[in-house]
């Protein structure tokens, strides 16, 4: 006999997975973002008070989207909307009986897809910021709390809550479209949707503040997101390549820390301890982008990067001569004073420090790079493999600074002690 809170486990479970499907579903027919999510919930609290009486449905997922829509449409009667409004909602589903919920749910599945799609586009729109996009596709389909996204960006939970609240108004007042855009508008609006994904793994992969140098949890959310993406639009090279990048970078996630959470990086971590089964899945979607023509787009020159470290068993054995190159194909693609500084570290592992230093001093009064920790921390590398020890330090000391990460910090001071003492 099922108890209880199995059947309680069970609804949380089945919420995590339908949310996003329900939103996304109820956004396309009732056209305000703040309304499905409203009607989700409703959906949620009426399995909380069923379900425990009467066992989890076998189709839960529909159980919950024929709720929501009674909701939907028992709300539009009661504000009195327009009867067209209403027909909109409720048409074909009012006199519905519970033993049709089952082909109902396959009436879904012919459109979630689709209805993901459009709510991954919306909330990744260009007319929010950027950290508004973040926020609403963590929250809309990440299915993260408020709590938690404020947690993970280590910014007020107000913050957070008001950044949700001016985005959903903004789209609402914006008139934007529930859609899918086409030609070269969709191209503009994929960028924004990889970019705002990537900017999620980022930072669960290296948190930019805080006390942990690492976040899987937003890295899974991430990738999770982008094998959505990736099943939805097949024919994207690029979605393909992000994929693939994400979860190679993941793949070492294991060994970026050691059992204090201090961080190891790249060529000390113990690759006995990276996730070959996620390096596999990253190379086969590398290998599907490749096949679409994208072996020049900006992800795909960042997997193809991935992929030579993790091809390399061990550190000695990395190309790091391809690295480079790469870097510099990548920088042709899309001119950055961070991608520079990237190709200078590539050069000074395969030429030497002295190689790279001349790079990374050539773009040293960059703008975009005065407040950049990790300028400092390259430069600092660099210069102790040169044996002058002194500047070291000192580039060291400037990179903790910078950073507001307290692992980072502690890591880079650590670095300059030894310097002194060396």
């Amino acid at each position: 006999m099922t108890t209880e809170s199995e059947i309680h486990r069970a609804i949380t479970v089945t919420w995590k997975i339908e949310r996003p499907r329900l939103i996304a579903g109820l956004t396309r027919m009732v056209r305000d973002i703040s309304l499905a999510e409203e009607f989700a919930q409703d959906a949620l609290v009426s399995a909380l008070k069923a379900w425990p009486e009467t066992g989890v449905p076998h189709n839960p997922g529909a159980w919950l989207m024929q709720t929501a829509k009674r909701r939907a449409i028992d709300h539009f009667r009661h504000k009195a909307m327009a009867a067209t409004k209403l027909a909109e909602v409720g048409r074909g589903i009012e006199n519905e009986q519970p033993d049709v919920v089952e082909s109902l749910h396959e009436a879904i599945d012919d459109e979630v897809g689709d209805d993901l799609l459009r709510l991954m586009f919306t909330s990744c729109h260009p007319i929010l910021s950027p950290e508004a996009r973040i926020a609403l596709t963590l929250r809309l389909l990440g299915g993260l709390t408020t709590e938690e996204i404020a947690r993970a960006f280590l910014v007020a939970e107000p913050t957070i809550g008001q950044r949700i609240v001016r985005a959903k108004k903004t789209i609402a007042q914006a008139g934007i479209p529930f859609e899918v855009p086409r030609g070269p508008e969709r191209a503009a609006r994929l960028g924004s949707v990889l970019s705002v994904i990537y900017l999620i793994f980022n930072e669960g992969y290296s948190a930019t503040a805080g006390q942990d140098w690492i976040r899987p949890q937003l890295c899974e959310e991430a990738m999770r997101l982008g094998r959505v993406l990736a099943r939805l639009a097949p024919e994207e090279s690029e979605v393909h390549a992000l994929v693939a990048l994400m979860e190679i970078q993941a793949s070492r996630l294991g060994a970026r820390t050691d059992r204090s959470g201090a961080p190891v990086l790249l060529p000390d971590q113990d690759r006995g301890r990276w996730d070959w089964l996620l390096i596999e899945r990253g190379l086969q979607a590398l290998e599907q982008a490749l096949a679409l023509g994208g072996e020049d787009g900006p992800y795909a020159l960042q997997a193809a990067i991935a992929a030579c470290h993790a091809r390399a068993r061990k550190a000695a054995d990395t190309d790091w001569s391809r690295i480079a190159a790469l870097y510099g194909m990548l920088m042709a693609r899309t001119p950055s004073a961070v991608i520079e500084l990237n190709r200078a570290v590539a050069v000074s592992m395969a030429d030497g420090p002295a190689a790279g230093l001349m790079l990374v001093d050539a773009i040293r009064n960059d703008p975009a790079l005065a407040d950049y920790h990790l300028l400092f921390g390259v430069r600092g590398d660099m210069l102790s493999r040169l044996g002058r020890q002194a500047e070291a330090a000192a580039e060291f000391r400037r990179a903790a600074a910078l950073t507001r990460n307290a692992r980072e910090r502690d890591y880079l001071l650590g670095r300059a002690a030894a310097a002194e003492q060396g």
